[in-house]
């Protein structure tokens, strides 16, 4: 099969190149992949001298099985899947029942192909961050591939939006995904929020809590700044009604051999069906891998890049 594999000497790091077709276990599923979604820390990775030449990198795939599991779980062949694990980017991947969503028919698998690490981590840390009904609640990073999901998610689940996107010109965008108010920087919001999806880390993740209210909590989703978040002396300090205040850390793969399936399956219905918008901004086939790598690591993609297998 073809596959994208680490080539330090491109200029993206990455090369189309034959490889093995793999050989699924007996829980596991093959699929064909339709569709890979990219994310910047995947792309990162490959371009990292850490990484070995000739490896097979990516999380988030949507496709068909060709194969089901031996062992009768998963799906049946034919069923369209979006799919997550450390596959590759690649034809075909060998996939295990807890990370394989059901995707509905007729449904466009370029959409669907960004719900798994997105999707899920919004998912995931809107769950876990709530009841969000009636509560301010903001968003760093808000422009980003998990931003937009969080966004529209934590909107449905009843709370004042207040989104963070260093790119002014998303303002309106997000304002369209139900956003109550938009900023460039959390220290420019004057109101106090009762929690935080940080996406960001540095200084957003500073400023973000300094805006917290008592009881509120902070939780770090992702560090696209790549810089340390440098608290100034007092920051901590419980007093002038900001007291018991805290800083959470999210992993999506926390808890041991973790069911995805039904929380893939989710919000893929739910972007086929347009109540979810993942915000693509570039699709094309992966054989112009080398022009989307060097649009997300140039930092001028706000949103998903989507590959067309094929």
């Amino acid at each position: 099969m073809r596959a994208l594999v680490v080539d330090h000497s491109a200029a993206a790091h990455l090369s189309l190149a034959e490889t093995p077709d793999p050989a699924p276990a007996p829980d596991e599923s093959l699929v064909r992949a339709e569709a890979v979604s990219l994310n910047y820390g995947e792309v990162r990775g490959a371009a990292g001298p850490q990484t070995p030449e000739g490896s097979v990198i990516d999380w988030d795939a949507a496709g068909v099985v060709v194969k089901a599991a031996a062992d009768g779980s998963g799906t049946a062949e034919g069923t369209r899947v979006v799919t997550l694990g450390e596959a590759g980017w690649a034809e075909l991947r060998a996939v295990p029942a807890n990370l394989l969503g059901v995707v509905p028919e007729d449904t466009g698998l370029g959409a669907v192909s960004t719900v798994p690490v997105a999707g899920l981590s919004a998912l995931h840390v809107v769950r876990r961050s709530g009841p969000f009904l009636g509560r301010r609640v903001m968003i760093t990073g808000a422009s980003g591939g998990v931003g937009r999901y969080a966004v529209r998610l934590a909107a449905r689940a009843g709370a004042e939006l207040v989104a963070i996107s260093r790119n002014s010109a998303q303002a309106d965008g997000l304002r369209s995904l139900a956003a109550h108010e938009v900023h460039t920087d959390p220290a420019a919001v004057e109101q106090p929020v009762s929690a935080v999806l940080d996406n960001v880390g540095g200084q957003q993740l500073v400023d973000a809590f300094a805006a917290l209210q008592a009881h509120g909590v902070l939780v770090n989703v992702g560090r696209s700044s790549e810089a340390g978040a440098v608290f100034p002396p007092g920051a901590l300090r419980g007093d002038e009604g900001r007291h018991d205040r805290s800083i959470r850390t999210f992993f999506l793969f926390a808890g041991p051999a973790t069911d995805f399936s039904a929380d893939l399956a989710w919000p893929a219905a739910e972007v086929a069906a347009g109540r979810l918008d993942p915000g693509i901004r570039w699709r094309g086939p992966w054989t112009r891998y080398q022009e989307a790598a060097q649009a997300l690591l140039g930092r001028r993609l706000r949103g998903k890049a989507v590959w067309d297998i094929g």
